[in-house]
């Protein structure tokens, strides 16, 4: 198991066990299964109840939670530091000794199909999920995290112990801490406490840990429009992008938050919004996987105005493939963009959730003047180079629901 530890000076501690597998890991059969398996971590072990573990660190005013993605699955818990030890210890039991009982299997299932219809009620959440699986096509990257009702009503026990046993193993993890220890002395103790549940060992000379082995995906751009019986119209304009391993992706990045960042100065905020006011919400998005990524350009208005939003929309990915950045504009970019990272990177659970999956994707994590270096070496001409790459008019997809 890979480890990794960030001083910090705090009497608030965190830790995250990260594990290489995800939504894409599942059988075809058994859509949904990495995220019910999620939840299950919470319902029982060979020692405790569901209540007990919910417990375990709550009445010590502390934090335990969890999350899935396409290529992860992560368990983290946020403790005041002289309780750490009770909280690296909680997360190895739920990961290495949850039981899976078939009749709390029943109620979680009833639980995430009830999540799956309230998240149907979000048009503008789940479109997300359809564009992913029009773009990945049969790809298992395609799949839905929820999953779908059928499929979940197809999971038993046996299902989620076969999915465990073959992807929850130490060599497929890693585990991260914020705090302020002394490294040497909270690589021991977590060596300890992790020996009470495998022989595997803790190692700080990390490796990066291989990813999906299906086949690289095959990307065919398609347009669709959709039918909806709804006020609103929400609408995606994407495409493929570079995977986790390409360096292109920190200009990409960049080139996103520009374009549809989260500060209200961004381009298609002040064209569609502040300028012409012809949506509530507008956006643009990066997700980065092992073998690809996805980038989207999302929008919300009124259905008489999709077409004025799509043809604005191109106009400023036309502007960013056509005219290079002024310097002075692009070291603007650049110093927003790293103050969002430094503001973000003071929440030591965001430090912890980070460094866990860099580890596992890379096999080390950048320290914050490496990060800079990276940033500050994009010039004018790789954000064009990039945008005429990824924005080529031949590779752009298309979903509306209106």
């Amino acid at each position: 198991m890979r480890f990794a530890f960030k001083k910090s000076h705090s009497q608030v501690a965190y830790c995250a066990l990260s594990i290489r597998s995800g939504t894409a890991d599942e059988p075809q059969k058994y859509s949904g299964l990495a995220h019910l398996t999620e939840h299950m971590l919470f319902k029982g072990t060979d020692k405790r109840n569901a209540t007990n573990i919910n417990n375990r660190l709550e009445v010590l005013g502390g934090e335990l939670n969890a999350y899935t993605t396409k290529e992860e699955t992560v368990v983290h818990a946020t403790v005041l530091k002289e309780d750490i030890s009770k909280a690296i210890d909680l997360l190895f039991e739920i990961v290495f000794r949850s039981t899976f009982l078939a009749k709390e299997l029943e109620k979680e299932k009833a639980v995430v199909i009830d999540e799956i219809n309230l998240y149907k009620d979000s048009p503008s959440d789940y479109i997300f999920d359809d564009f992913e699986q029009f773009l990945f096509d049969s790809h298992p990257l395609s799949r839905p995290i929820l999953g779908t009702v059928s499929s979940l009503k197809r999971i038993q026990s046996e299902a989620i112990v076969k999915y465990v046993s073959q992807n929850f193993t130490p060599d497929r993890m890693s585990f991260a801490i914020v705090g302020d220890f002394d490294k040497e002395a909270i690589l021991k103790t977590t060596a300890k406490i992790l020996k009470k549940y495998t022989d595997n060992p803790l190692t700080d000379d990390n490796q990066p840990i291989a990813g999906s082995t299906a086949a690289e995906p095959v990307f065919k751009p398609f347009n669709k429009t959709v039918a909806k019986h709804n006020h609103q119209a929400n609408c995606i304009i994407g495409c493929t992008g570079y995977s986790l391993y390409d360096e292109r992706r920190i200009a990409l990045i960049l080139l996103i938050n520009i374009l549809g960042g989260p500060s209200s100065n961004s381009k298609l905020n002040s064209t569609l919004r502040e300028k012409k006011a012809l949506v509530y919400a507008v956006e643009a998005s990066y997700t980065q996987y092992s073998q690809t990524g996805a980038v989207t350009i999302y929008f919300g208005c009124d259905k008489n105005n999709v077409e004025k939003c799509k043809d604005l929309v191109l106009g400023e990915l036309k502007k960013v493939k056509e005219n290079p950045m002024s310097e002075s504009a692009l070291k603007t970019a650049k110093k927003q963009m790293l103050a969002q990272l430094a503001v973000s990177s003071e929440n030591g659970e965001v430090q912890a959730l980070a460094i866990g999956k860099s580890v596992l994707v890379f096999g080390n994590y950048l320290s914050d003047e490496q990060v800079r270096a990276k940033i500050n070496a994009i010039t004018a001409q790789d954000l064009i180079t990039v945008a005429n790459d990824i924005f080529a008019d031949e590779k752009l997809s298309y979903l509306f629901y209106i």
